[in-house]
């Protein structure tokens, strides 16, 4: 057997090895709680139990809408937002963030698409889909729950009606003791929004309150992807862990356990590739909790600030955080940078983050200085075969001496015969003296496997590669080829089959055919194998994958199609500065010819036994 497919076929079981190994060495970390500490509150008797999860939030039918979600905008008192890149609305009812759109994403790829809505407003006959924020005060002892805010408390507005980022809003909601409870919001040019909750104590004793902020979402997301590469649900940072949160995982009403961050975290929900968190200060000790109430189907993430005492005639104020919109790299690192700890980590890296990060960092910085992020994953591969380049000319090398011995080799098994123990210790002798390492083959294609999973991970979690096109029908590069010889390969208007059909497994697009040439081409450095079953498998193996990777995102097929055109030239300079000299097309001619010959051996065998048989007959005759 050709000793480089001998390498091809040890690095594939290597691979899987190399990947099995890893997932049971380092299996996904659990979530641990995050330790107890001591938070800095005054001691008061502050009752919690009456915090009001949205699941007990009571709709009044009197104020929020009688049939449609669009019915409820146009109903109950709001207030506008309007953004660079939001568009939407509060509601006075509880003083809600319930409706909020995406001005720079729409649903699919037609100009007429609707934008992207983050946020959707609870609607009186079905909550299906509703998803708000919502913010307020939890009464101390001698507060009753009538005297502070709930949720659907009506506030007041004053000032300005709308909410941009140079004109705050102002809400003022009072009580008949002489408390007056006033919310400020502000945003900024992004998805940041700043709550500052006021407490004005003009009665006749102090008061205890302590602030929280609830995110509530009534049924599971429309869109959930539910693939195991993708982390969709909860999502927390908690002093320096990460804490991830399946929906299938969140804890039932009944078991809502409180944990205690000493300074920095927030909590929210993460879709793929949106997302909505509650942001105390940094600096601030607070605590959190996750629950589902299976009986309203309602998910909910709660943060709890510590308890504030409020004297006569005195006030208090809390400010934090929402961020309610896109994953977008600039915009999470910008926050992080600006005191929001581990805020890049709401972006899924998975388990190789630390390859996966500083991928994604050199795609996005080629991405906008080339300004195509098609051509920018073929600039991406050329880096990365630079940087290969040293261990990939080792390896090559290899290859060609390993060539220059195959004379030898011969000689060998022919001495050896069937003494399979004196065959492989005669090589590495040979191996020894001639200083070849016959594994050195494997190196470069073991070093692909992380770096392909890596940027398949990339490609498909990051936002930038959504809509992102390339040229002509290649408008996605996070959707699969949209050519198939149905539509001519994109000439004709028509789309391709619906990826993950029958139909779309058959009829593939131009890139994964590509793929299968640059992957047979690549074959064809070295003859094919002697034994006639390695012959087969290889012979087949390029066009399995073409089949197989035809549904991948199609910004991963053009990495892997460059890469095997990066690697050809490569291994057929450098395997030629050795004195080797591939025979490609002879090696193409010559598979063509071998594929006849099986019918051909097959054929005189069978007229070999016809005239044995006519010989048998007329002997006996």
């Amino acid at each position: 057997m050709d000793d480089q497919n001998k390498n091809l076929i040890l690095a594939t079981a290597l691979s899987f090895l190399v990947i099995l190994v890893w997932f049971i060495l380092f299996p996904p970390p659990e979530q641990q709680p995050v330790p107890e500490s001591t938070i800095a509150t005054q001691e008061v008797d502050t009752d919690f139990a009456n915090i009001p999860e949205a699941a007990d939030a009571p709709i009044n039918p009197d104020t929020v809408v009688q049939s449609s979600t669009e019915n409820s905008l146009e109903r109950t008192p709001r207030l506008s937002i309007n953004t660079p890149r939001l568009t939407g609305s509060i509601s006075l009812l509880g003083g809600r963030i319930d409706d909020l759109s995406l001005k720079d994403y729409r649903t699919d790829l037609a100009p007429d698409a609707p934008i992207v809505r983050v946020l959707r407003p609870i609607d009186s006959r079905s909550t299906d889909g509703a998803y708000y924020a919502l913010y307020g005060w939890a009464q101390g002892k001698g507060l009753s729950t009538e005297q502070v805010p709930g949720p659907n408390a009506m506030w007041t507005a004053g000032g300005a009606t709308e909410l941009t980022p140079s004109t705050p809003v102002r809400l003022t909601w009072k009580n008949d003791i002489g408390l007056v409870f006033t919310r400020e919001i502000t945003i900024d040019q992004d998805y940041m929004f700043q709550i500052t909750q006021t407490v004005e104590n003009n009665g006749t004793s102090p008061v205890s309150l302590a602030p929280y902020g609830i995110i509530a979402r009534h049924g599971l997301p429309n869109d959930l992807r539910n693939f195991f590469i993708l982390h969709e649900g909860g999502v927390a940072r908690a002093d320096g862990e990460l804490l991830e949160t399946d929906y299938d995982d969140f804890d039932t009403a009944n078991n809502r356990e409180w944990l205690k961050v000493v300074q920095n975290g927030w909590t929210g929900f993460t879709d793929h590739f949106w997302m909505t968190a509650l942001i105390p200060q940094p600096n601030t000790a607070f605590e959190f909790r996750n629950f589902y109430d299976a009986r309203r189907d309602i998910y909910q993430t709660t943060t709890r600030l510590p308890t504030l005492t409020v004297a006569t005639s005195q006030s208090a104020s809390v400010t934090t955080q929402l961020f309610a919109g896109a994953k977008e790299w600039e915009a999470i690192r910008t926050y992080q940078s600006e005191g929001i700890e581990g805020f890049i980590d709401s972006i899924d890296w998975g388990w190789f983050f630390f390859l996966t990060k500083p991928i994604f960092w050199l795609l996005h910085e080629l991405n906008l200085i080339i300004g195509n992020m098609g051509w920018a994953i073929i600039a991406l591969t050329l880096i990365i075969k630079a940087v290969l380049f040293p261990l990939a000319f080792k390896s090559y090398v290899s290859m060609a001496k390993m060539k220059e011995l195959q004379p030898k080799m011969e000689e060998l098994k022919e001495r050896a015969g069937n003494d399979r123990k004196k065959l492989q210790q005669g090589m590495m002798e040979l191996y020894k003296k001639e200083k070849v390492n016959p594994a050195a083959g494997c190196l470069p294609i073991l070093l692909q496997i992380p770096i392909f999973f890596s940027l398949y991970k990339v490609i498909f979690v990051t936002i930038e590669l959504r809509h992102a096109p390339w040229f002509g029908p290649f408008q996605d590069l996070s959707a699969p080829d949209p050519t198939s010889i149905l539509n001519i390969f994109g000439l004709l208007g028509n789309n391709a089959p619906e990826s993950g059909s029958i139909m779309a497994l058959v009829f593939i697009g131009i890139l994964p055919i590509l793929l299968g040439v640059s992957m047979w081409l690549q074959q064809k450095l070295n003859p094919a194998p002697t034994d006639p079953t390695q012959k087969m498998v290889f012979a087949w193996l390029p066009w399995i994958f073409m089949f197989m990777l035809g549904s991948f995102a199609s910004g991963l097929i053009i990495y892997w199609i460059a890469n095997n055109t990066i690697t050809f030239f490569q291994q057929y300079t450098i395997m030629r500065s050795q004195g080797y000299k591939p025979d490609v097309f002879g090696n193409i001619i010559e598979g063509f010819k071998q594929q006849n010959e099986p019918n051909t051996k097959s054929h005189a065998k069978t007229k070999d036994k016809k005239d044995n048989k006519r010989s048998k007959e007329a002997k006996g005759k």
